[in-house]
């Protein structure tokens, strides 16, 4: 599913083409989502003036004069820019159209997305008063993980993908960040040292700003914004790769499931 590199991936690239573009019309041909979309949202939008184009955790948020326009691109959505006049195929379920001619297309073969509209400061919304800090931001630190993890006996790949604790560490770049910090994904939260969290928040950083900077990772489903795919499945060192040489060691990587997630590990250089 789309992760947060995937999201900003996807926001960098249809950013220029709509903003400060005027709604013209939005068609809606599926509008049973996760959530239904709003019926009265074409008549919402028309008119109005795309300011910014932010993101909060997994979701976007198109920021206009009187509300929020809020897209969650859930297991297998895609936002990508078309020209007028492509042909709709199965799975595009909604086609955003501005007064300069541009289109932006939603695509989303499962439909676990979500369109939603906002009314007041986004931040308030049940969606997202809750959450974590993102993890591209100075608020997150290891001193912080080390802080919330307490006495926590939950495996720490679980409590870094918790929401709550930060946002947008999914299951891809859980595991290869556990993997590049050397910690074993089963090891409880709380049995984790101070250093061991800098070393875990830095590594998390980085993962995240090298597959944004690849596009994203590239699956099955995703494509960013220009409707092409993502490349850092290229640098994956452990994710989708159990029973192949671990790159450091040469052991052979293994695959248990937490949390109902695919989880890979070299059980040698991972402590």
């Amino acid at each position: 599913m789309p992760e947060l590199p995937e999201v900003e991936t996807t926001r960098c690239g249809i950013t220029p083409h709509v903003i400060d573009q005027s709604f013209a019309e939005v068609i809606v041909r599926q509008p049973r989502l996760r959530w239904p979309i709003p019926a009265e949202l074409p008549d919402l939008l028309k008119g109005q003036r795309v300011a910014a184009v932010s993101r909060r955790a997994k979701y976007l948020l198109f920021e206009l004069a009187t509300g929020t326009l809020m897209i969650h691109l859930g297991m297998s959505g895609s936002l990508r820019i078309v020209t007028t006049g492509t042909r709709a195929e199965a799975h595009d379920h909604v086609d955003f159209q501005f007064s300069d001619g541009t289109v932006l297309r939603y695509t989303d073969p499962r439909r676990f997305g979500a369109i939603l509209w906002l009314h007041g400061d986004p931040s308030e919304h049940a969606l997202l008063k809750d959450l974590g800090p993102e993890p591209l931001s100075e608020e997150f630190s290891g001193v912080l993980l080390h802080t919330l993890a307490g006495q926590r006996k939950v495996p720490v790949k679980s409590f870094i993908m918790d929401g709550h604790v930060v946002v947008g560490v999914g299951n891809i770049y859980a595991n290869e960040a556990l993997f590049r910090a050397g910690i074993h994904p089963k090891r409880a939260a709380g049995r984790i040292s101070l250093s061991r969290y800098e070393l875990l928040a830095k590594e998390i950083k980085e993962t995240l700003v090298e597959a944004i900077a690849s596009g994203g990772t590239t699956l099955k489903d995703f494509v960013g914004g220009d409707g092409k795919p993502g490349y850092f499945k290229q640098s994956l060192q452990v994710y989708g790769r159990s029973g192949l040489p671990c790159v450091n060691c040469g052991e052979k990587l293994k695959e248990i499931r937490l949390g109902q997630r695919s989880t890979v590990f070299c059980s040698s250089c991972q402590r």
